[in-house]
């Protein structure tokens, strides 16, 4: 759709959040800053009164107020950016007990750090949390261009980049200062911030490696302590996911560390200082890039689709490894990403490892070439886009 030429691209999740909508009294909206909560609230609730807590006079009554504030909806609200006044949870808890009207308050949260302890202690059972992530792959598609896996690695997922047409390298650089300055001073006050985006490129130079604390401390100049808190506050802001590693009855071969990855490999390209796409093209970091994109990709689309779903990857103690275990709780598919175009028989050996450890009868090859075959070991090979697609 167009509006102004502005493209305005249909959101997956809103099917799922009119469902949660009349299934909870209340539905809290995370997911990153700018990754489109506040657009989807107001498409999917156009009746409905809006506020931001970013409003300094709103945040203002709200903190000194909390009832007033909120007695001024009795028809509910979109409480915009909510994590800004977490005591407002406990207000709401009373108003959702006296209710029973569904989808009263619709919440967006761009972080989880202030949230969680409220929500689990106030609003158990009474309210429906969904996760918003940036575009994924198939809803960039829904615009008709067809980009390379290049394209879309460097110019990222954020709605604004293809909505407004912005030039994904300057809005990067703005986004990467803006959630310093904002989101990191509000959950931990950090003073340096030179040095905390120094931890940030340190982290996106280990994408795909199996997190080393110790070596980010050394590296980075800060102690232990400070790195696991400030990873921390990096997954809770929804910067980066740790993939954990994969247990099953053949767990006593794994390694227990998780992997790191990226959100948006956008950010991960800006802070990498990767400024082109030809650049992009011809860095060492390309395929733990795309290994990245691919994993990110698969949990956007278990999240739009509300799935039950984990993620993990698998490794032993011999080196052996598996990009990405998908587990639905019934069966698991191994999944190998690679960046390649040209397909290699080499592609397939830790494929055919963890079958023979596991029993497991579908696995896939993931890749950027154009030929889609089975191997003769059962091995699916195909190409990220068909994948994506159709997972």
């Amino acid at each position: 759709m167009y509006h102004n030429n502005i493209i305005m691209i249909q959101r997956e999740l809103l099917s799922v959040l009119k469902e949660y909508a009349s299934e909870f009294r209340s539905v809290l909206l995370v997911g990153p800053r700018q990754s489109g909560k506040t657009t989807l609230a107001k498409e999917t609730f156009p009746d409905k009164s809006y506020v931001s807590l970013e409003n300094p006079d709103e945040r203002l009554l709200a903190e000194t107020d909390a009832r007033a504030f909120l007695n001024r909806f009795p028809d509910g609200a979109i409480l915009d950016e909510i994590q800004r006044v977490p005591l407002l949870f406990s207000y709401l808890q009373e108003i959702l007990d006296k209710t029973d009207q569904d989808g009263l308050f619709i919440l967006t949260g761009s972080n989880n750090i202030l949230m969680q302890e409220n929500i689990t202690q106030t609003l158990a059972g009474r309210l429906g949390v969904l996760d918003l992530y940036p575009l994924s792959f198939r809803e960039i598609a829904m615009i008709g261009k067809n980009y390379t896996l290049n394209e879309l690695i460097f110019k990222g997922s954020y709605p604004e980049i293809y909505n407004k047409n912005r030039k994904s390298e300057l809005w990067h650089n703005s986004y990467i200062r803006t959630y310093v300055e904002r989101d990191v001073r509000q959950i931990k006050n950090i003073e340096n911030t030179s040095l905390f985006i120094k931890f940030l490129r340190i982290c996106a130079g280990r994408i795909g490696q199996q997190l080393n604390i110790t070596a980010i401390s050394n590296e980075c100049g800060i102690d232990l302590k400070t790195v696991q808190s400030w990873l921390s506050v990096l997954e809770q802001t929804y910067v980066i996911k740790l993939l954990q590693p994969f247990y099953n009855s053949f767990n006593k071969r794994i390694l227990k560390t998780p992997k790191l990855y990226f959100v948006d490999t956008g950010v991960a390209c800006s802070l990498l200082g990767i400024r082109k796409i030809q650049e992009l093209e011809l860095s060492h970091f390309r395929g733990a890039l795309v290994e990245n994109y691919v994993i990110i990709e698969c949990m956007k689309n278990s999240s739009n689709q509300n799935r039950e779903q984990a993620f993990y990857y698998w490794r032993d103690n011999k080196g052996i490894e598996v990009d990405l275990i998908i587990d639905d709780g019934a069966t698991f598919l191994p999944v190998e990403i690679k960046s390649a175009e040209t397909y290699s028989a080499d592609f397939i050996k830790n494929l055919k490892k963890i079958k023979s450890y596991s029993g497991v009868k579908e696995a896939v090859i993931v890749y950027d070439g154009k030929m889609e075959f089975e191997t003769s070991d059962g091995i699916q090979v195909i190409n990220w886009s068909s994948f994506l697609k159709n997972y």
